[in-house]
């Protein structure tokens, strides 16, 4: 990775000192500068905002190959970046400028006028006013962290708003039941707005009911008002009358079909004739996402596993609900060739590293867990303690896992494994930043 400092580098650091607490759940910092810019929220093409645990940003990927697919020129706001900061604004399509990122930011710099503000909210308000100033049809928005109280939450109309599966994570913000942290991915529900939410556990979902119940808010739910299915190697998606029979997802995994389903009844929601079912199928073959059973074919961990004629695949999935996807994605995987799968793991300390593993109890798997370049990460025998009673093995980082996983142990009759590098989002950054042949696009 290159170690020129660019302009906007400078001022990103600079903005990482406003208010010293990296997470301070409040609308107040946000709409207090937003209103300081002219209410650029107020001024952006139609919105859709988009909460949940696992599977926003996939289903914001669906949307938003959907929406280009039918030719709507679409912003996106998603979190967090995995190489560059650039690739949490997509303007009309296209990922923001280092020039237009750099002005940007030196403007919401400047009208802020060094008030307290934390990173994520003085960085949305940014993107906000970059989506007021460029034409586009449509503005996909993703929800930091839990909802009511994250700074994305000032679009007071949304066209739709989405929440993705709910399970636990970030208890200590969130709170430590389905139930809490659901009413929280609730409050990005607005009075009288359409809102279409995924399957969900029971405790999420009678959260989910009542909110939208007390707000008047349509609520379209994954499992009674449409559903998604594997079909002859494609999937389904019915919704009323309408059964589409379309191709399978783009984007790997079982659970991608879920995630699909979730963005084609959001797509649909928003009633733009442009929205075709031949514009649905072309978006769910396009639709991609970085570091989520991503194939890694290029930089020097790519090049080595293909080398050894292994694949080798990313994922970011840090919790024990995305582990349990993960785990399913493995499965087929062995089944579907019999070569064996190795996972690779690495996770921020503050993760649930027992749940994790948990996930992975049943799996006929090689285990190696690992250690990345940042202060959050697990050292990697915290993480083999965290796995008692399964056979785990201990390498200082991906370099080192990925040598260990590619070596044969003598049975040079053995097939190349399947290799996925799994867990925290942070390690998947830094392996893509490796080379520039792999940095998000």
């Amino acid at each position: 990775m290159s170690d020129v400092l660019l302009p906007h580098d400078a001022a990103l650091e600079r903005l990482r000192a406003l208010h010293p607490i990296k997470i301070d759940l409040s609308l107040g910092r946000t709409l207090r500068l937003l209103d300081d810019l002219g209410r650029p929220q107020d001024r952006l093409p139609p919105v859709i905002h988009v909460a949940g645990t696992n599977g926003k940003g996939s289903t914001i990927a669906f949307l938003r190959a959907i929406a280009e697919a039918a030719g709507l020129r679409t912003h996106v706001f998603t979190s967090p970046h995995l190489v560059r900061f650039a690739e949490r604004i997509r303007l009309a399509g296209k990922l923001i400028s280092d020039d237009q990122l750099n002005d940007l930011i030196l403007e919401v710099e400047r009208v802020n006028a060094g008030q307290p503000i934390t990173f994520f909210e003085i960085t949305t308000v940014a993107a906000l006013a970059a989506f007021a100033s460029v034409p586009a049809d449509l503005c996909i928005i993703e929800v930091g962290l839990g909802g009511r109280f994250d700074s994305t939450n000032v679009i007071d109309r949304p066209a739709v708003s989405v929440i993705a599966p709910v399970d636990i994570d970030h208890k200590e913000y969130l709170g430590d039941t389905i139930g809490l942290i659901a009413a929280e991915k609730a409050g990005i529900i607005k009075p009288g707005r359409p809102v279409v939410s995924a399957r969900q556990q029971q405790e999420a979902l009678e959260v989910i009911e009542t909110e939208a119940e007390r707000l008047g808010a349509p609520l379209t739910l994954g499992g009674r008002d449409y559903d998604a299915y594997a079909e002859r190697g494609g999937m389904n998606f019915q919704h009323g009358e309408a059964l589409f029979d379309l191709p399978a997802p783009s984007l790997l995994g079982p659970h991608q079909i879920d995630n699909a389903g979730t963005a084609i009844a959001a797509a649909l929601a928003l009633g733009d004739p442009r929205i075709t079912e031949a514009a649905i199928a072309r978006g769910l073959t396009t639709a991609s996402w970085p570091a989520r059973m991503q194939r890694l074919t290029r930089g020097p961990l790519g090049a080595m596993a293909e080398a050894a004629g292994a694949d080798l695949w990313l994922d970011g999935g840090h919790n024990p609900h995305a582990a349990r996807a993960l785990a399913e994605v493995a499965r087929v995987m062995r089944a579907r060739d019999g070569r064996p799968v190795t996972l690779i793991v690495g996770l921020v300390a503050r993760k649930d590293a027992e749940g994790v593993f948990d996930a992975f109890r049943h799996l006929d798997a090689r285990l190696i867990v690992t250690g990345f370049a940042s202060d959050l990460a697990a050292t990697p025998q915290s993480l083999a303690a965290a796995a008692p009673g399964l056979d785990v093995e201990i390498a200082a980082d991906p370099l080192a896992a990925l040598t260990l996983a590619l070596e044969r142990k003598g049975a040079e009759d053995r097939p190349p494994p399947h290799v996925i590098l799994c867990g925290s989002l942070y390690m998947a950054g830094e392996v893509l930043a490796m080379d520039p042949a792999t940095w998000p696009e």
